[in-house]
């Protein structure tokens, strides 16, 4: 073990960061192992590079030049239409013929909804009373069932989450999926700095430590054995979304056929911003090359420039449903994963003179859409908010739970409404407390297909099944 300690020790003082061995003599033989062990896995070079973006040395990436993204729109020409109904095709050639696997970024905790827990496991049918999770569960189900193939599910998790993330998993017999078919995998942490470049601690041996955000998804696909596994299955494409979005389509035949018709490597949904001063990036070119423009990036004059139509020249919404390759994965890990880093400052609990106090400090993340650049060919499609995006990151007002089951409710109510079933006694909101299982419909049209159904009753709601 002194081997390894003066190895060690030698490292940290070389990148500045001695600090780490202050409370080394008042610490147990077992905290000394587990502290040892935590440096061992920091990456002193990285974390040089970080120190040096937080204090300015090495520049952000941003650029200047923004042009808006072409977009297959919503509102479609005879020939969009003509290029809608052969990408269908594609698409559910694709999906009936096992092509397609499914990547979920489940590395949250809903601690902000008032849950202890994963975010996937926080209940939000509003009839139901199904789990994020168990939603998406059974719309993979859905997808199997249709197109008679497994689902493959890689699902994402974190360092705080994965074990009860697994258990959840286990605990609901995987929600009717096989378990063969599920593969969890769990993204890198990196150490958060104070502003003097110092590694922060979470305890006298734990380094505090955050998630590489979710363009660490595509870094941890490749090195838990998801890569190996997805070409192992003959995968070509993965659709991937995030847990807190229940309306996601994850076997969307239209979207993965203009991926493979357009010869794509990754590709985008996007909705209508619902004005310009929505918080949220879009989808356009910076100096030439998609990528997703955060909110904070584009000058105001942009942020409100209108096409001769009157709608937002910058109005592509990003809502993170993407489809990647497998391969281009794969081409993005070789010699590591190759994404710029972003830094947020955030006033974090930690480890100060021998006990927890708030303190100001940096994380750093990665994002996924950053590999859009790198993408020679690539879809951006736009769908309709109320169909497909109403995710849960806050406990009230906007994007809450209470938000997202109303859209539910909202949507389901037009299905019902559509085939003249009576709808259930509407709430002091005028809400119709009414939900459709996944297992029985995705969309109106498969609804109305399926003809008449006996809602089951749940108190004062309906759940179609």
């Amino acid at each position: 073990m002194r081997a390894r300690e003066d190895r060690l020790r030698s490292a940290a003082l070389a990148a500045g960061q001695e600090h780490l061995f202050r409370h080394w003599t008042s610490l147990s033989e077992a905290s000394r192992a587990r502290l040892l062990e935590e440096i061992e896995g920091i990456d002193f070079a990285l974390v040089g590079h970080h120190r040096a973006l937080a204090s300015g040395e090495v520049a952000a990436h941003k650029q200047s030049a923004f042009t808006p993204a072409d977009v297959f729109p919503l509102a479609r020409s005879e020939a969009h239409h003509a290029r809608a109904r052969e990408a269908e095709q594609r698409g559910i050639e694709a999906l009936s013929r096992g092509h397609v696997g499914y990547l979920l970024v489940a590395g949250g905790q809903a601690s902000r909804l008032g849950y202890e827990g994963p975010k996937g496991a926080y209940r939000i049918g509003p009839v139901s009373d199904w789990s994020l999770f168990e939603i998406h569960a059974r719309r993979l189900r859905a997808a199997a069932a249709r197109y008679g193939c497994p689902a493959p599910w890689y699902v994402m998790t974190s360092r705080g989450n994965d074990a009860q993330t697994r258990e959840f998993f286990a605990e609901h017999g995987y929600f009717g999926l096989d378990a063969r078919d599920v593969m969890f995998f769990s993204q890198s942490m990196v150490p958060a700095l104070d502003f003097e470049g110092r590694i922060l601690m979470s305890a006298e041996d734990r380094l505090f430590l955050a998630p590489n955000g979710h363009g660490g998804s595509l870094e941890a696909f490749a090195r838990s054995g998801a890569l190996d596994d997805a070409r192992r299955r003959g995968l070509r494409h993965l659709s991937y979304f995030q847990v807190d979005n229940p309306l996601a389509p994850p076997a969307d035949p239209l979207f993965l056929g203009l991926h493979a018709l357009e010869g794509a490597s990754m590709s985008s949904k996007v909705v209508e911003k619902r004005d310009a001063g929505e918080k949220v990036g879009v989808i356009g070119r910076v100096d030439g090359k998609l990528s997703c423009i955060e909110y904070t990036d584009l000058p105001s004059e942009l942020r409100e420039a209108r096409d001769e139509h009157g709608k937002l020249r910058f109005g592509a919404g990003n809502i993170a449903l993407h489809v990647l390759d497998v391969e281009f994965i794969g081409e993005l890990n070789r010699g590591g994963l190759q994404l710029p880093w972003h830094l947020a400052r955030k006033s974090m609990e930690v480890w100060e003179a021998g006990a927890l106090v708030k303190k100001q400090g940096v994380k750093f993340e990665t994002f996924v859409f950053d590999a859009l650049e790198k993408s020679e060919r690539s879809v951006t499609l736009e769908v309709a908010r109320q169909r497909e995006f109403s995710p849960v990151k806050n406990s009230a007002g906007e994007d809450s739970p209470a938000t997202t089951r109303a859209d539910l409710c909202r949507l389901h109510a037009q299905w019902v409404r559509s085939v003249g079933l009576p709808l259930p006694e509407a709430d002091e909101s005028g809400l119709h407390p009414v939900e459709v299982d996944p297992l029985l419909a995705e969309d109106l049209e498969t609804f109305v297909a399926r003809g008449r159904h006996r809602p089951e009753v749940r108190g004062r709601g309906h759940l179609y099944r």
